[in-house]
């Protein structure tokens, strides 16, 4: 799909059809960051979502434009976890059968949040990248209805809604830090804002343990990168040969940026501690963008934290280890 086939009529013809089926989340200055940065910073709270992320909004508005074919034949989806939590979520709405595939590495919690709703739940492969492949090819064996986490118009169109409801509660803004796996979110976003505000800066944001777009971008082509663990989980993973999300993103963001594990742990707890926010890693990247980052990002910051979906015992050790690092 050509660039130009997108623009911000897709997203405002997502945003109307997506009222009443989900939340506006606030966007809340951050006193704490704003001090930090000497700067007025704005979180915009998809970890407050429906399904604890902001994947519901491309997922539900996907659904919705399938129409009865969502009804007629089988859906089939691969994710980290939120995208196919959005994904169930959306076909017990719609009346749709789903199967879920994630990889058996998959966090716990998102595992458990997908299997209570009445889906098939899959776990498939070591890591998303195996799980993905299987996916497609589970897929065109069977008839279903692939739908990408990221690969796909609508998807993109969704989750650039968030750029408006940001822009309209403040047009002032002018950078946004947007976290960055497949390029979906950051697509949709720098789309829209770019649209509604050409000066704005759009930065995604991913862990140095899992670089895929950031590399792409380097190097103005899809890569293959390896990858380490990574706290970012929902960011994990490489980027479909073609995908639709990468001239976009090369067109309309300015830069990717990666962060430290380091950088995401201590973002995940000051969240907490500050804002009394629970953020899963990936949503947290932008902010650990913020606290590692020496680059001035301008006077007024949006940081999109775009889940809520971390394993208690994870969330447990990081605020251990966070009080054992204190003095007394």
């Amino acid at each position: 799909m050509p660039r130009a086939a997108m623009n911000l009529r897709d997203v405002l013809r997502a945003r109307q059809m997506l009222r009443g089926v989900i939340w506006p989340t606030p966007l809340l200055r951050s006193s704490w960051l704003s001090d930090h940065c000497s700067a007025e910073v704005y979180l915009k709270l998809e970890n407050l979502q429906v399904t604890g992320s902001f994947k519901v909004r491309g997922a539900l508005y996907k659904l919705m434009r399938l129409g009865s074919e969502a009804q007629q034949r089988e859906i089939l989806t691969v994710s980290a976890g939120n995208h196919g939590r959005a994904v169930a979520y959306g076909a017990e709405l719609f009346n749709a059968r789903a199967t879920i595939i994630v990889p058996r590495t998959a966090a716990p919690t998102k595992i458990e949040a997908i299997a209570r709703h009445h889906v098939s739940l899959l776990l498939v492969g070591e890591d998303y990248d195996e799980a993905e492949q299987q996916a497609r090819e589970m897929a065109a064996r069977s008839g279903a209805l692939f739908i990408s986490p990221y690969n796909d118009a609508d998807i993109i169109a969704g989750q650039g809604t968030i750029a408006v409801e940001m822009l309209e509660a403040l047009p002032q803004l002018d950078t946004l830090l947007v976290p960055t796996g497949g390029g979906g979110l950051l697509a949709g976003v720098a789309l829209a804002a770019r649209a509604l505000n050409p000066k704005i800066k759009v930065f995604g944001v991913q862990s140095e343990n899992s670089p895929a777009m950031y590399e792409s971008f380097r190097a103005g082509r899809l890569v293959h990168v390896q990858e380490r663990e990574t706290l970012a989980d929902g960011l994990a993973g490489n980027i479909e040969p073609d995908s639709i999300t990468f001239p976009l993103i090369r067109h309309y963001a300015d830069d990717i940026l990666l962060v430290s594990e380091k950088a995401i742990r201590e973002a995940i707890v000051l969240l907490l501690k500050h804002e009394h926010q629970v953020v899963e890693g990936a949503g947290a990247v932008g902010v650990a963008a913020l606290l590692e980052s020496s680059r001035d990002f301008g006077r007024r910051i949006g940081v999109i934290l775009t889940g809520s979906n971390i394993d208690l015992e994870r969330l447990t050790a990081l605020l251990v280890d966070a009080a054992k690092a204190t003095p007394a």
